[in-house]
């Protein structure tokens, strides 16, 4: 499943980072400070880790017993404490939207279909029905979900690299892969996304395992993320050994693949396939 995290949201993260760097400059210690904040060691421990959200007063507590004041803590208290878009669609638990939220790059190797946040809507459903991953009564708010996923393509570079196959499944059939095939060359126009195609002809490559996506995140604190799905589920894994041997991975694929003109040359050639293939169809019908 697309959406399973257990792990705090990166802005309450975030904020544990910094309550916990403050009361560090201060020259407290954790049973010290809970102590003045009239609250249990444990309790500030999960404060400080993220486990459990950190309110306002208490974030404006802890400024006044570390003599720093911070403006910036309080808007981030009041965020971290506020309800992501995606519940307004019905999907509560912390998954990939709450990692795509706050990040600045995305790099994704795809090997079975296209990237989500390039789909459109009727590849999507399609998608979601044949793979049976959603509930029918689900189906409209989680696709429409998936498409405002697009929205973030103007605040953050987004690279693709796409295994030729993926492009030779015909979800949905002739008529919806061409509209999706087109809609990777509109894509690729834009100036923060670069999508580009390995060719099935070069045989066995280096990421043939599976898929994955790298996340890159604009504070030096948060470490690049790897996110992997499996059948029944999804990891993300913030190891550095593991996240630069994926990205050494990713980059390998980025150099086999065809460059960015080459790339979309083939996507209108995939497309034009499909248009003959679904005249085809009508004719014979």
């Amino acid at each position: 499943m697309e959406f399973v995290r257990t792990s705090p949201t990166f802005r309450r993260r975030r904020l544990a980072r910094r309550i916990r760097r403050l009361r560090e400059d201060a020259g407290l210690t954790q049973e010290q400070a809970a102590a003045a904040l009239d609250m249990s060691t444990s309790a500030l421990s999960r404060k400080e880790t993220g486990e459990v959200a950190t309110s306002v007063h208490e974030v404006r507590s802890m400024m006044d017993l570390y003599d720093a004041y911070d403006p910036g803590l309080v808007d981030l208290a009041r965020s971290a404490k506020a309800k992501p878009w995606w519940h307004a669609y019905g999907i509560t638990s912390r998954g990939y939207y709450d990692l795509e939220e706050e990040a600045v790059a995305v790099r994704e190797w795809q090997l079975g279909v296209v990237p989500g946040i390039f789909q459109t809507e009727e590849y999507a459903r399609e998608l979601f029905v044949g793979g049976g991953s959603v509930e029918l009564d689900r189906l409209p708010q989680i696709t429409a979900a998936r498409m405002r996923r697009k929205e973030r393509l103007s605040q953050m570079t987004y690279e693709a690299v796409i295994e030729e196959s993926a492009l030779l499944r015909p979800i949905g059939g002739a008529d919806v892969m061409r509209r999706q095939l087109l809609r990777l060359v509109e894509l690729a126009e834009l100036s923060t996304v670069t999508i580009r195609v390995l060719p099935i002809r070069l045989g066995l490559a280096r990421g043939l395992e599976g898929s994955f996506v790298l996340l890159s995140y604009p504070d030096p604190d948060d470490l690049d993320v790897l996110y992997v799905e499996h059948a029944s589920g999804s990891v993300h894994i913030e190891n550095p050994a593991t996240v630069q041997r994926a990205t050494l991975t990713f980059e390998r694929l980025r150099a086999a693949a065809l460059n960015c003109a080459d790339s979309v040359v083939r996507l209108r050639e995939l497309a034009e396939a499909e248009h003959g293939s679904h005249e085809s169809q009508v004719a014979q019908e």
